[in-house]
């Protein structure tokens, strides 16, 4: 299943055409994604059944997609899971998964423009998970079973904010407006984990510069959906930012920040292409 937000209304792409969930289910679900987040079940055992009538071509343009997510309860997300990424940071490997979070309100559509607020902004492409099922000390072999599925995500960060004072602070730095686009689509996680390989790749402007395997993550998704359920109950809707591999302008000698007028893109295996951008204040 592909899911995404068209002109605001959550919809499902189906054999290059859109169905609107709202008017195909007749108002049995409800428009707003965060909704179908919190009613996953029923919403998929629909889905997988449903006969869309109402169906209207994909010809997209860049502006009508939204955010996968706009109100989630709780954003978490992880920092250094991936050995590279820990090291060009200078930091050591955890021992646990080390998590702050991203405020709401950074969170933005695959192709909004990214408004720069400071000369020391980063990019990072993350998977993003989103919760599904959710709960309370929830087993490692049972992890991706509280998981609906995936999109894709950008962890952008002002590193000057991030990283003024000691000991530093994530979370503010990772929160400006449009730190946290997410999109273009969302695969459920049955379907999305039925790849072979799966790669995470970052681009600016034309040159790569990040690309890595999934697999190469210190802590796997179903072990982060076990560590953070042994503290915080999650919820149907949280997003999950599950870290980014190496290859950050932080990490660079010297450091190298975006300017404006580039473009971001970032792709992931299954996932699609998001592209932000970069604007002067």
């Amino acid at each position: 299943m592909r899911l995404a937000v068209i002109d605001g209304r959550a919809s499902l792409l189906v054999d290059g055409t859109v169905v609107d969930i709202e008017r195909a289910s007749a108002g049995r679900f409800s428009a707003t994604v965060d909704e179908l987040y919190r009613d996953w079940a029923p919403f998929q055992a629909w889905a997988a059944d449903a006969v869309a009538s109402d169906r209207s071509e994909a010809a997209l343009e860049p502006a009508q997609w939204g955010a996968l997510a706009h109100a989630p309860q709780q954003i978490f997300a992880v920092g250094l899971n991936y050995v590279d990424h820990a090291a060009e940071s200078g930091f050591n490997v955890p021992e646990h998964p080390m998590v702050f979070t991203k405020f709401a309100s950074s969170i933005s559509g695959p192709f909004e423009p990214l408004v720069l607020p400071t000369d020391s902004v980063d990019w990072e492409v993350e998977l993003v998970a989103v919760v599904g099922a959710g709960g309370r000390n929830i087993a490692e072999a049972d992890g991706f079973a509280a998981i609906a599925g995936f999109c894709i995500g950008q962890d952008y960060s002002a590193r000057d904010v991030q990283m003024r004072g000691v000991p530093p602070q994530f979370s503010l730095g990772k929160s400006f407006t449009g730190f946290a686009p997410l999109g273009p689509v969302f695969v459920d996680t049955e379907s999305f984990l039925q790849q072979s390989e799966i790669t995470l790749e970052c681009w600016i402007d034309d040159a790569l510069v990040q690309s890595a395997p999934m697999n190469d993550m210190v802590f796997s998704v179903p072990r982060l959906v076990s560590e953070l359920s042994a503290i915080v109950e999650l919820r149907p809707g949280d997003v999950i930012f599950t870290g980014t591999p190496p290859g950050v302008g932080f990490g660079q000698n010297p450091p190298r920040y975006l300017r404006a007028g580039e473009v971001v893109r970032s792709a992931i295996t299954g996932l699609g292409t998001m592209s932000q951008e970069c604007v002067a204040p």
